[in-house]
């Protein structure tokens, strides 16, 4: 009785912690001013030493987040662009190869760029133990007060779908720390991983898990802000070299300081898709149905990491 009479005050107060009150903000632009718009719609100001966390993109592969779209949100908040190695070859894994694909795809041209994993690797403390202890990132992680994880929303041949979730958790994670991911904490071998692979649900628990110690780390998540850019949605990653070609239409930009509540939005807006000639989202929802997809939204949820309901504001009205 006395936590209802405390509910009903703080309604009735005007200050309701209900789970809906979680906001996304979107934007039908994709544009540089427009990107900066909807940081500035979260009303929470990046401070200090700024990690902007991207993927640069696996050479060959063209549906990266640009430069130039990026661009006026990195110097509005003087970031730092940051990645980490990947693990299972290609032209990222080896901290030099994957300087050359940053330099390639023009990011170390226009801003200050950090492979975090390049010398050395951290653990930092993981929540939800079921399947990973730790969570194996980056060592430069700790050179940064606040981080926008700016993630590009498209499908992933392992994860189903790739979105904050995915870009705090498997790209934050070392080489190490990705085949940690991967095989939901059985080894940390990127040369066994592959072969050492768990149940699905396994392994993308243990992203939501991962995704949450990073959200923790950054002062339980009141030092991090999260953007997913709803364009070039491939079947495929940015992590593929030979991605296939988008089937669906872009769809413009959310932002919310809650990772499960904007991956979830993202998600809704693909289910919701009215299918038209040259403008599909079955090719991506079969990918995230084949994977199970949703079910690292659903997990990260349960775990307490964030919320999947939501009021999505429209931030061009």
């Amino acid at each position: 009785m006395k936590k209802i009479l405390i509910a009903l005050t703080l309604i009735l107060a005007g200050t309701s912690v209900t789970l809906a009150q979680v906001k996304v903000f979107m934007t039908r632009e994709i544009t540089p001013e427009a990107l900066v718009k909807i940081y500035k719609s979260l009303g929470r100001e990046a401070h200090g030493r700024v990690a902007v966390k991207i993927s640069t993109g696996e050479d060959g592969g063209n549906n990266y987040l640009k430069p130039v779209l990026i661009r006026g949100l990195v110097e509005e908040v003087n970031g730092t662009v940051v990645e980490c190695c990947t693990a299972y070859g290609g032209s990222r894994q080896d901290p030099a190869k994957h300087w050359e694909t940053i330099h390639k795809h023009g990011f170390d041209s226009i801003f200050a760029v950090d492979l975090m994993d390049e010398f050395s690797d951290i653990r930092i403390p993981v929540k939800d133990r079921r399947h990973i202890k730790y969570d194996i990132v980056g060592s430069h992680l700790a050179n940064y007060d606040f981080m926008i994880n700016l993630a590009h929303f498209k499908g992933h041949a392992m994860g189903g779908f790739g979105g904050v979730l995915k870009n705090a958790s498997i790209g934050v994670a070392s080489t190490a720390g990705k085949a940690y991911i991967h095989t939901a904490g059985k080894i940390t071998d990127a040369a066994k991983a592959w072969s050492n692979l768990p149940e699905q649900d396994a392994f993308l628990e243990s992203m939501a898990a991962a995704a949450q110690a990073v959200h923790n780390y950054f002062g339980n998540g009141e030092n991090i802000l999260y953007i997913n850019v709803m364009n070039n949605m491939s079947i495929d990653c940015d992590c593929d070299s030979h991605p296939a070609d988008p089937m669906l239409k872009d769809m413009g930009i959310l932002a919310s300081t809650d990772p499960v509540a904007l991956d979830q939005a993202c998600l809704d807006l693909v289910f919701k898709h009215k299918n038209s000639d040259g403008d599909t989202a079955k090719p991506l929802l079969d990918r995230i149905a084949k994977q199970h997809g949703t079910h690292t939204v659903d997990y990260a949820e349960q775990i307490g990491l964030g919320s999947k309901k939501y009021v999505l504001i429209n931030i061009d009205k």
